[in-house]
């Protein structure tokens, strides 16, 4: 209980805790930064970890001096980069151990073939999407594994989605975190970096689903 209760203050108050630790331990931060990044994206049971809003809080960081953005941004790619590289390969020796493939009744052929046919063919935006995803960041590089998605493919997007990701959010925190009213309401827009784009998936969910039972209907 006290765990989880920590990790709730530490998300909503993520940028009290790392001014706090820069002030007492320094250059370290980086690499709580980098185990913190490269658990979230890499490991597929620890999807609460913070990312959107510790990208922003870092970015905020390094404007005010707290931080070097270049060693920042390089960092935290290279361990986004890094986990869902581990998070793939997890998936795909994983995949074949859990499943027992074609000799368990867990495994569903026709649901294999068609989620590979789909990382093959819709895998790059959505692992480029996912980064953007709280808790789908964590998963969607697993199921590309477990889906054998080409490793060449995957790696490609992969790369293109942590930059973006993490070049992106960071400059945002670098310009915007330090405006007053930002400071002021951190709390609320880490609450939306983490509902919204729930919400969208969700939503996007259900409208797909209501489509596909509605095609079933007519035909």
């Amino acid at each position: 209980m006290e765990l989880a209760a920590f990790l709730l203050d530490f998300i909503l108050h993520v940028d009290k805790h790392l001014e706090a630790f820069v002030t007492s331990y320094g250059a370290w931060v980086y690499a709580l930064l980098f185990i913190i990044i490269f658990v979230e994206t890499g490991v597929v049971v620890m999807p609460f970890l913070p990312g959107d809003s510790l990208l922003f809080v870092v970015g905020a960081m390094c404007g005010v001096g707290l931080m070097s953005f270049p060693l920042a941004v390089g960092l935290l790619f290279v361990a986004a980069v890094l986990g869902d590289q581990c998070n793939y390969s997890i998936g795909r020796f994983l995949g074949p151990k859990v499943f027992q493939w074609e000799n368990s009744r867990w495994f569903n052929k026709k649901a294999f073939d068609q989620a590979h046919a789909f990382y093959e063919r819709y895998g790059g935006i959505t692992i480029i999407a996912a980064r953007f995803m709280p808790f789908l960041r964590t998963f969607a590089p697993f199921v590309a594994g477990v889906s054998e998605m080409t490793r060449s493919k995957f790696t490609l997007f992969n790369l293109v989605g942590g930059a973006l990701w993490v070049g992106g959010i960071v400059t945002v925190g670098y310009f915007f975190g330090n405006i007053p009213f930002v400071k002021t309401h951190l709390d609320k827009i880490i609450w939306a970096l983490i509902l919204v784009p729930g919400l969208i998936v969700i939503f996007g969910a259900w409208k797909a689903r209501r489509k596909a039972a509605s095609a079933a209907t007519s035909s």
